[in-house]
């Protein structure tokens, strides 16, 4: 997050962030609703550089950053224990709805762009039903909509049984599951990889008395109370690091890596070289520092590259007072 210095300074640092962004295709720059200026980048040099542009090409002002922030994912670990119930606030209408985690590769298509609302519905329903032993109705026809951005790793599936008006809030629940999805339960992070089943449904028969002031935020609050009974947890950003050093300073890049969580799980020597190229998975959120602190302990002679790879989960129970989840979230 950046702020000017100088309060008078703000039309400056916004003008420039509008011109950083359209000079950079890999920034991202937004407002938060605590308005905030955020810069996200694809690595610790990628935003080091982009504030320098800021700072004396685009803004021409001063301004303070804040530490670098790392957003994380919420999900679920299992069925839900129990159905759960809510009603809309004049009490006419209830909603049923359990959760279940999407398997990961299932994920990875819909992020990828391989399933979801703009695949071809026969195509996607054949992929579910061969690839992911899926049903073949439900895969059709009871996909109800994706989350968050219309078209994220989560979804509601249609469970129901002969249940009756429920074309009519249909709208409305797929706005509001944007909405659920955008912000989760527990620290109000997106969610992934997660299936929401609508069960079962009671609703007035007057039109009147099941519009999305009432059908929202009941829908809401029952996507999160299904997400708590889940055994839910938080899935955070992991890098592919490919380090090129050469072998009397492998030592260095070891404990370096041990340091900071991180798994090497490939070596490779290049032939006719001293060089040796190894690959590691490291957290995100330890990636802060790690090139200057890679340097130091290889006396210059790492080349690290950070690209994203995949998400994984935190261990330990997020709903468990006193763990270390906890103290996280």
């Amino acid at each position: 997050a950046v702020k000017p210095k100088d309060g008078k300074d703000l039309p400056k640092l916004v003008e420039g962030l509008k011109k950083l962004s359209k000079s950079d295709q890999l920034v991202v720059c937004s407002t938060e609703e605590s308005g905030e200026h955020v810069i996200a980048g694809c690595g610790e040099l990628h935003v080091e550089i982009c504030l320098k542009d800021l700072r004396e090409e685009f803004a021409q002002c001063d301004f303070t950053v804040s530490d670098p922030v790392v957003s994380y994912r919420e999900t679920v670990t299992q069925q839900s224990s129990q159905t759960c119930l809510a009603k809309s606030a004049s009490k006419h209408n209830r909603l049923y709805f359990t959760a279940e985690p999407l398997q990961e590769e299932l994920a990875q298509a819909l992020e990828d762009g391989i399933l979801g609302p703009k695949v071809d519905p026969k195509a996607g329903a054949k992929i579910l039903s061969e690839r992911f032993g899926w049903d073949k109705q439900q895969a059709q026809s009871k996909i109800w909509c994706y989350g968050p951005e219309g078209d994220g790793p989560n979804m509601v599936v249609d469970c129901t049984v002969g249940a009756q008006y429920l074309n009519d809030i249909r709208d409305s629940v797929t706005s509001a599951f944007q909405w659920t999805t955008k912000e989760g339960v527990l620290c109000e992070e997106n969610l992934r990889s997660v299936r929401f089943n609508l069960t079962e449904v009671m609703l007035h028969p007057d039109k009147v008395h099941r519009g999305a002031g009432q059908i929202s935020p009941a829908l809401r609050r029952c996507c999160f109370a299904s997400e708590l009974t889940a055994k839910p947890t938080l899935q955070e950003p992991v890098f592919l690091v490919e380090i090129s050093c050469p072998k009397d300073a492998l030592s260095g890049v070891y404990s370096c890596l041990n340091l900071r969580r991180g798994c090497v799980f490939e070596e490779n020597q290049r032939e006719g070289t001293p060089m040796v190229q190894v690959k590691a998975h490291l957290p995100v959120a330890e990636s802060f520092g790690f090139v200057a602190s890679l340097r130091q302990a290889t006396s210059g002679q790492a080349f690290p590259q950070c690209v994203f790879d995949h998400w994984e989960s935190l261990p330990g129970n997020c709903l468990e007072k006193g763990s270390k989840m906890e103290e996280l979230v």
